[in-house]
């Protein structure tokens, strides 16, 4: 099958729109797109503690967005702040241990709105 506009004026390969230059022959660098961040002050992390089957209890810090969020960086600093290991899972950084109070002030320093659940 042909293009759509063969044989017209809009019959034209697609060009680049920064230097002009059809996109096969182009060689500027791909855009670099800013993922957009939520500032910390309109969201509200909820903390809670849940004790696993094997009898292990973990921080749970949930209700932040994972897509206006760096959630690795965020749980890294968490972790730290806590003296304790952990992880970014489905959305939720868990921290092992009971670190409440210690994550909870981490998050007011950072500037995030707690609520404990």
């Amino acid at each position: 099958m042909g293009r759509l506009f063969a044989g017209t004026p809009f019959d034209r390969p697609p060009t680049c729109e920064r230097c002009g230059q059809p996109e096969s022959a182009c060689t500027c660098p791909p855009p670099v797109v800013e993922p957009t961040r939520i500032p910390p002050g309109d969201q509200t992390a909820r903390l809670k503690v849940e004790k696993r089957p094997k009898g292990k209890v973990v921080t749970i810090v949930s209700g932040l967005d994972p897509l206006g969020n760096d959630l690795a960086e965020l749980a890294a600093k968490l972790k730290g702040r806590c003296g304790a290991g952990g992880t970014v899972k489905e959305g939720a950084i868990e921290i092992q241990g009971d670190h409440l109070a210690a994550a909870e002030a981490a998050l007011k320093g950072i500037g995030y709105k707690t609520s404990r659940s």
